[in-house]
């Protein structure tokens, strides 16, 4: 059974770090491009950020550039968002996902594109 299962959300302080997890379960992440999203109240859902290694490309929001780092654990099969100098307008919840097809790549113009593995999401706060 295919599954994604984010963890690491909280309640974090203006300019605080948090690292999310995403544990893959029924399928090898390595091989795929993964990706983070998220969704504010009230809002669509954003993609963060997309890497893939079968082109070395990793893509990240404007948003989220230089604060966020996406990166992924072959032997632990579990994808990390790395966020740090967070802002109250990072609240969301964060979802990971993957695109199932072998060797895929993500799309610089939407993420989302071919992402068919979805985690439920774990849920950012960002207030003092």
């Amino acid at each position: 059974q295919v599954q994604l299962v984010e963890s690491g959300g909280g309640l974090v302080q203006p300019g605080g770090s948090l690292r999310l997890s995403c544990v893959a379960s029924g399928f090898t992440l390595e091989f795929y491009a993964i990706g983070w999203f998220r969704q504010a109240p009230g809002k669509e859902r954003e993609g963060v950020s997309c890497t893939s290694r079968s082109d070395g490309i990793t893509y990240y929001a404007d948003s989220v550039k230089g604060r966020f780092t996406i990166s992924r654990d072959g032997p632990k099969n579990t994808a990390y968002l790395q966020m740090s100098d967070l802002k109250p307008e990072d609240t969301a919840v964060y979802y990971c996902a993957a695109d199932p097809t072998f060797g895929s790549t993500c799309s610089a113009f939407d993420f989302s594109d071919g992402m068919d593995y979805w985690g439920k999401g774990t849920l950012v706060t960002v207030s003092s």
